[in-house]
């Protein structure tokens, strides 16, 4: 199985799990790492969760 990683939109560090968020009013979806997460999510009118994006995905 081939390794995917991506880059955090924010931090741009590699990352095994992202999360799919909107935090402006652009309604642009950006994948944010868990360390810049709570940074776009705490007390933003914008935000909103899209989803989580996994480097390993479940087999089923």
């Amino acid at each position: 199985m081939r390794q995917r990683i991506k880059p955090c939109d924010r931090c741009t560090q590699l990352a095994p799990v992202l999360y799919r968020v909107q935090i402006d009013e652009s309604g642009d979806w950006l994948f944010v790492c868990d360390r810049c997460f709570p940074t776009v999510s705490h007390n933003n009118p914008y935000y909103t969760y899209g989803g989580t994006w996994k480097a390993v995905k479940k087999r089923g």
